[in-house]
């Protein structure tokens, strides 16, 4: 995306039912059939009911969404909502329009997304060394010291940011790290270590809990 940080995405249900969006930190500014939508920040995983037609989103780097979109993360967490419960009716009526006469409504999306942006500061330097350094596998309170931030301060700042605290921002971020190594065709041993679990029981339960099934069963290998 020209939006720093942003991915657009499209995806286009199949018949065989619902899908399954995993916690990743961020939130997204969606489009179906002709509607604007926003998706808040998950706690576990979002179970999509297999709506027909085609779903395009600007799927934003996390922290980065309240600036844009005008309202605290925490506000969303856990909920989809029409974007006309965040802004005036009367100026989502004409972003909608704008979006539906583009020639695609990926192309669409994203300018829509660019403007809203352009209208805000720069991203904030501290939340995206906080995404980097929990990224990382760095240690909540290890990152606050570095930023100079209690926790209490970090905590409302990330609540505000990202819908939830630093510790579950770093669970969050602490799974996408290990889907990633386990999809390169780690053993799920070695996943675990590299990935900052205790062991690989440790992932189990994360992955079961932040993403309501077995790793084998998200790889397709269970």
């Amino acid at each position: 995306s020209r939006l720093t940080g942003a991915v657009v995405w499209t995806n286009t249900p199949s018949e065989a039912g619902a899908g399954r969006v995993l916690p990743d930190g961020c939130m997204d500014l969606l489009w179906h059939q002709g509607r604007l939508l926003v998706a808040g920040p998950d706690t576990h995983a979002y179970v999509t009911a297999g709506e027909p037609g085609v779903w395009v989103g600007v799927r934003f780097y996390p922290g980065t969404a309240p600036a844009v979109l005008g309202v605290p993360a925490h506000e969303l967490r856990d909920r989809r909502v029409a974007l006309s419960e965040l802004r005036p009716a009367a100026e989502v009526r004409r972003l909608t329009a704008r979006v539906n006469s583009a020639p695609e409504p990926a192309s669409g999306l994203e300018e829509l997304a660019l403007r809203l942006a352009a209208g805000t500061g720069p991203p904030d330097r501290l939340l995206r060394h906080l995404v980097t350094a929990l990224g990382e596998g760095r240690p909540v309170a290890a990152t606050a010291d570095e930023l100079g931030l209690g926790a209490r301060q970090l905590h409302r700042r990330s609540l505000a940011a990202f819908g939830y605290g630093p510790k579950m921002l770093a669970r969050v971020l602490r799974l996408q790290r290990a889907l990633g190594l386990a999809r390169e065709g780690l053993p799920f041993a070695e996943t675990a270590v590299r990935a900052g679990f205790a062991d690989q029981a440790h992932l189990a339960r994360d992955v079961k809990e932040l993403a309501g099934l077995r790793l084998g069963e998200l790889l397709g290998r269970g």
